[in-house]
C-alpha cells in the first residue's frame, strides 16, 4: 500500500505521463489539487477501505530505484463461501512495453491468493482494450464471458469481457 514517503515518486510519475495513447489511457492529468495533504487523505481512505476488506490499493514501484510506475487494486465482491474479488491494473504510459505490467500483475495474483485469501479474482475489460486483454491472458487469466451493459462509463452502459483466475488454477504462477 502507498505510504506518506511515496508522495514525491507518486506525483512525479503522474506529472511525467505521456499524452493519451488511446481511449483507456488518461494520459496527462492535472495534478494541481494533489498536495501532500490530499495524498495523505487518499492514503488514509485506502487504509480504511483495506481494514473494511472492501478495497485494497497497492502502488507499483521499480525495484532498483523506487520509481512509481502504476497501481493494482482489488475490490472484494463477496467473501463467505465465495472469496471473490475484482482487480484492476494501471501502469503509467511512460513505462509501457517494458514488461512491468506483466510482472506487477503476476505478483498481485500471488498476493491476492496468498495474503488476501481470495479464491477467485476477475478482471472486467472493455471489449476493444486489446492491451489489457493481452496482459490478462499472458498471466494466465481465462476468458469466461461477456457481461452485457455491465459498467456505466463514457456516458453509457458498456459490455465487458470477464477474465478470471481461481486459486487452484494458478499452477504456473
Amino acid at each position: 500500500m502507498l505510504e506518506r514517503k511515496d508522495y514525491s515518486a507518486w506525483l512525479s510519475a503522474f506529472e511525467n505521463r505521456h499524452p493519451s495513447q488511446h481511449k483507456y489511457d488518461e494520459g496527462r492529468i492535472d495534478m494541481s489539487i494533489c498536495t501532500k495533504e490530499w495524498f495523505e487523505d487518499m492514503i488514509h481512505n485506502h487504509q480504511r477501505k483495506a481494514i473494511e476488506d472492501s478495497v485494497y490499493v497497492f502502488g507499483v514501484f521499480l525495484k532498483e530505484d523506487a520509481t512509481h510506475i502504476g497501481s493494482i487494486d482489488f475490490s472484494t465482491i463477496m467473501r463467505e463461501d465465495f472469496q471473490w474479488a475484482r482487480f484492476g491494473y494501471t501502469i503509467h504510459n511512460q513505462f509501457w512495453q517494458q514488461g512491468y505490467g506483466k510482472e506487477a500483475v503476476k505478483a498481485a495474483i500471488s498476493l491476492a491468493f496468498d495474503k488476501l485469501n481470495y479464491h477467485r479474482i476477475e478482471a472486467h475489460i472493455n471489449l476493444d482494450n486489446t492491451a489489457s486483454i493481452k496482459l490478462a491472458e499472458s498471466v494466465g487469466l481465462q476468458y469466461e464471458c461477456i457481461r452485457k451493459g455491465f459498467i456505466f462509463e463514457f456516458g453509457e452502459w458498456t459490455d465487458n469481457l470477464i477474465y478470471y483466475i481461481n486459486k487452484n488454477t494458478t499452477a504456473g504462477r
